[in-house]
């Protein structure tokens, strides 16, 4: 480790705790959710992912993996729901182990929108969108494997009272699975940001045509969510440009997503967590559109996203650039990555033909640091 990063690390406060909500968090290092695809086929966690998690619970916050709201959320194959009792209960063990361990865990209320394929689907049935505009070179992640998207089914303005329902019965079962909080995913191209952009939401209903009508469907489900859990249990994750599943761009993003924002405010939410730049890309934002304004708006604290290794997110934080730095591929290989980062150790690098599915390689097998490489860093 170099001298100078050496004492930035010293001056940051990056490793120091942090309040977010009713939370006190041990640091400023957010576990971003990441789908791993080991769930059992109905939508139970595995014993496996006990481990997984409690072997990760240094993180300051680690929020789960996207998590479905319902059988119609679904959109890959293997991942965890949270609308089942028996769900709720594996949940529990998690969350259990994490406390024990002194970490904090949200989970991520996720519904995918258009981006599934029938087979994921309950009876067969076509996935469901804001309008019916396939995702063009978009996979579904099925049990034969990865099959590409379909045009999806538009919802009905009657249908979209259920959905909402549906997440916060998905906040309540969070609630008694021991979670601390829970993030709403409006981001990566799934149902909320389908509704929120102009490139995939043609409706002429409430739900359409004004950015004030676009935003209507999340402030809705933000709202429920809140009354459910209390505002400071409540995250958003926003991609303001990020161009995942086939999402296209807003025609003006600042003005939909500052917007927002703004919106959002009025709930006292803990944060909104902010894929910057391209999710799992890059970090440019197009057009002149600074994600700062969204940063100084926002009344809560503000998760940054994307690409962050150590350098950069000790520059955010000197600079005040972003509250609290999410890091996502860096977790799958580095259970122990507040340490790693804390004293500059080299990183295991991620196995990515076994991101998803399977067992225990390159899931839970991944080394933490050894005496004789704490004391070489």
């Amino acid at each position: 480790m170099s001298n100078v990063i050496a004492a930035r690390q010293e001056e940051s406060d990056l490793f120091q705790p942090v309040k977010l909500g009713s939370c006190v968090l041990s640091n400023r290092i957010v576990m971003a959710p990441l789908t791993r695809s080991r769930a059992a086929p109905d939508g139970i966690p595995r014993p496996l992912t006990v481990e997984y998690y409690e072997q990760r619970s240094s993180a300051g916050l680690i929020i789960a993996e996207g998590t479905n709201i319902s059988s119609q959320g679904r959109g890959y194959a293997f991942t965890p729901g949270i609308y089942s009792e028996p769900q709720v209960e594996a949940w529990r063990n998690i969350t259990g182990a994490v406390h024990r361990r002194g970490g904090h865990i949200f989970v991520q209320l996720w519904h995918v929108g258009r981006v599934s394929h029938p087979s994921l689907q309950p009876g067969g049935a076509l996935p469901v969108a804001p309008s019916a505009i396939r995702p063009q070179g978009t996979t579904a992640y099925t049990e034969a494997g990865f099959q590409p998207c379909v045009t999806p089914r538009a919802l009905e303005t009657g249908e979209i009272p259920g959905i909402i329902e549906d997440y916060c019965r998905a906040a309540k079962h969070a609630l008694a699975a021991g979670f601390d909080g829970v993030e709403i995913h409006a981001a990566n191209g799934y149902l909320i940001e389908q509704f929120l952009r102009d490139s995939t939401n043609k409706r002429n209903d409430a739900y359409g045509g004004s950015r004030e009508n676009r935003a209507r469907f999340l402030l809705e489900v933000t709202e429920a969510v809140a009354r459910v859990c209390g505002a400071g249990r409540v995250g958003v994750r926003l991609s303001p440009v990020s161009p995942a599943n086939d999402i296209g761009p807003d025609s003006d993003p600042e003005a939909t997503y500052s917007y927002v924002v703004a919106r959002l405010n009025h709930f006292g939410l803990a944060y909104i967590h902010v894929i910057e730049g391209a999710t799992q890309g890059p970090r440019e934002v197009p057009n002149g559109f600074d994600l700062q304004v969204l940063r100084r708006a926002f009344k809560g604290l503000y998760i940054g996203n994307n690409g962050y290794d150590l350098t950069l997110a000790l520059h955010a934080r000197q600079r005040n650039l972003a509250d609290l730095i999410a890091f996502g591929r860096f977790y799958i290989a580095n259970p122990d990555l507040v340490e790693r980062l804390r004293i500059g150790a080299r990183l295991n690098v991620p196995d990515r033909a076994t991101f998803f599915g399977g067992g225990t390689q390159g899931y839970t097998d991944y080394p933490f640091l050894t005496a004789e490489e704490r004391s070489a860093a």
